[in-house]
């Protein structure tokens, strides 16, 4: 199964390609996720997807009773979010990136020999420059949702050349001096659109944060640091 697009866009592909690889990041001890380096949040997604597919797919494949446009429609949504989740995390780049990864990992992903092996071969030289332009939005209960774009995207999305946004923050009412301040604590985000939970405690305080590219292969590489980005915690 293995062709341009990595994940199927068609109802009757998709359906094998999703059952097969929910279960394959399942299997194994340790998981074949946390071989590949996925982690165990992702998987969970992958695998939900997975959960809302299946009763929809029952209802499509009763082409006489149940084979509606609405099911037809929540299926090809599916499929999207499946897309969106891969391009928002890059699980398939970094599976095909994977020193662990094998020929069988490549099949049930469809992942393509040529990309594998051009990915597994491509070496970060020189620090990342992109820098993060993120946005903060207060959520309530203490909770924030951040999104982190580059100069080129206009969806939040990991750059290129990283594999995750790293972030440095404090919760209280005296900024900062910079992103190495003593105080910060330094997290790292494999997605680019994530919450961030400071418990409904810090309601009223403000956060200071920071942000940069980051690669884990390559930590030495980081990109540079924002500039201080400060907002009140509802």
């Amino acid at each position: 199964m293995t062709t341009g697009t990595r994940i199927p866009r068609g109802i009757d592909e998709f359906n094998p390609y999703i059952t097969k690889t929910s279960s394959y990041l399942q299997e194994g001890t340790p998981s074949n996720a946390d071989r590949l380096g996925v982690t165990k949040e992702e998987a969970a997604e992958w695998t939900a997807l997975e959960g809302k597919w299946l009763p929809l797919h029952l209802l499509y494949t009763d082409k006489k009773n149940s084979r509606t446009t609405t099911v037809k429609d929540k299926l090809k949504a599916i499929i999207t979010e499946c897309v969106e989740l891969d391009q928002d995390c890059h699980i398939l780049d970094r599976i095909a990136a994977s020193p662990n990864a094998t020929i069988t990992d490549m099949a049930i992903f469809n992942i393509n020999n040529g990309v594998l092996q051009k990915s597994t071969h491509t070496t970060l030289t020189t620090s990342i420059v992109e820098p993060v332009i993120p946005t903060l939005q207060p959520i309530g209960g203490g909770s924030l949702t951040i999104k982190c774009y580059s100069s080129t995207g206009e969806r939040a999305a990991i750059f290129e050349d990283a594999d995750s946004v790293q972030y440095t923050y404090m919760v209280g009412d005296t900024a900062p001096a910079s992103a190495d301040a003593v105080g910060l604590t330094k997290e790292l985000s494999t997605k680019a659109s994530f919450t961030l939970a400071l418990g409904s405690a810090s309601s009223g305080k403000r956060l200071y944060t920071y942000f940069r590219w980051y690669n884990t292969k390559y930590p030495t590489l980081a990109g540079p640091w924002t500039s201080l980005q400060t907002t009140l915690i509802l």
